[in-house]
């Protein structure tokens, strides 16, 4: 394998580079979703969200949230164009979610249906500017970017007891990779840390960032006991118990492999984008989907998501490359894996392992779909509360 491959995105307007260049259609609250969805049937070349939330939420805290995702949403490097539709009345409209997108540097039409003439006349106007936003996008081409411009989140979901062994420590191997070639890293997923704050706050850059680790792993801890009881130890899924997990430590600590075994630079709130380069921790969920959609709103252009029971869940607007934990699983479900780390234990060096999954990455960066992207199985919905569980 060449050192340090090519790789090729298109430059946005803030200087960041999307591997993907999608033109978004989003909502800001779910009493618009059937416009959404008509749209998206109109021009299926969109990627079109639909979601749950927008309206009908208490406290400063949720909102924050809700406004970081959506509006991460539309300023993600992905994203080359975006259709924002509203309704008008709700929390999260269109007039409060201006200021967040004053200096977009992208093409932007906003619609309301209460003002454009009621939810047909919305759609009509919608798939106007869609297919024009993408005539636009069709001409734009891929320019050379470098490492230093990638930024990869790492997820793990229906995990077991391989998944710590193999799938996560081959990820936890590129993690490392990554980083020392200047790319940024990050990992999340709180309630998956239990019981593991010291091992992760060893690895902070300092004591500041030691003590938000230990605050996070620490208030998903106090959580899971005030919510579990007795049973807080074994906070694991039917299916993790099923593919031969046994607690919530054993969990954990295949888990944070997944981080490789650099130097955590920085701690991160839910959808919130990293100040500086390096291994990230985010303070988020360890629900995949709300995981997933904290680490786009963040800006990530690209995942690796590990399992071992097998789901084939994406999301819309970021590849996200599928690795199995067991050779089963791959042949079971090779319609939605894209890498077999259960090879790990039949021979193969990690060393080798780490080396496909780069190039298979590389070749993900610079264009090829992956799984859940031929597949059309990106998923989006986020996380609602405070602190996250």
């Amino acid at each position: 394998m060449v050192d340090t491959p090519a790789i090729n995105g298109y430059r946005r307007y803030d200087g960041r580079f999307g591997i993907r260049n999608h033109l978004l259609v989003i909502p800001t609250v779910s009493c618009v979703n059937g416009v959404v969805n008509r749209i998206g049937r109109a021009v299926p070349e969109a990627v079109c969200v639909p979601h749950a939330h927008g309206c009908g939420r208490g406290g400063s805290r949720d909102l924050t949230i809700l406004f970081r995702v959506l509006s991460g949403l539309v300023r993600h490097p992905n994203v080359g164009a975006a259709v924002l539709v509203g309704l008008g009345c709700e929390v999260s409209n269109t007039k409060a979610l201006a200021h967040l997108l004053e200096d977009l540097g992208k093409p932007l039409t906003v619609l309301n249906v209460q003002e454009e003439g009621g939810s047909l006349k919305t759609a009509e106007k919608a798939v106007a500017a869609a297919r024009e936003h993408l005539a636009d996008l069709a001409r734009m081409e891929r320019v050379p970017m470098g490492w230093e411009d990638l930024f990869l989140s790492i997820e793990c979901g229906g995990s077991d007891a391989m998944s710590g062994v193999t799938a996560n420590v081959a990820i936890g191997a590129v993690a490392d990779w990554l980083v020392g070639h200047g790319a940024t890293v990050m990992f999340g997923e709180n309630t998956e840390m239990i019981g593991t704050a010291h091992v992760l706050a060893r690895r902070a850059v300092n004591e500041e960032v030691a003590r938000r680790i230990t605050e996070m792993v620490d208030r998903a801890e106090s959580l899971t006991r005030e919510i579990m009881g007795d049973l807080a130890s074994f906070v694991i899924s039917p299916g993790n118990m099923d593919g031969g997990m046994t607690t919530i430590a054993e969990k954990s600590m295949g888990c944070i492999v997944k981080g490789g075994t650099g130097p955590i630079v920085e701690v991160v709130d839910y959808g919130e984008t990293p100040t500086k380069k390096g291994l990230i921790l985010q303070d988020g969920p360890g629900y995949d989907a709300d995981s997933m959609a904290g680490f786009a709103a963040s800006g990530s252009q690209l995942m690796f998501f590990s399992t071992g029971r097998g789901t084939p869940a994406g999301f819309p607007t970021v590849p996200v490359i599928k690795v199995a934990s067991n050779s089963r699983l791959y042949r079971a479900m090779e319609d939605d894996m894209d890498i077999n780390a259960g090879v790990l234990v039949e021979g193969v060096s990690l060393e080798t392992l780490r080396d496909d999954m780069i190039e298979f990455m590389v070749r993900t960066i610079n264009g090829r779909a992956t799984k859940p992207e031929a597949n059309d199985m990106g998923l989006f919905t986020f996380m609602t509360v405070h602190p996250p569980f």
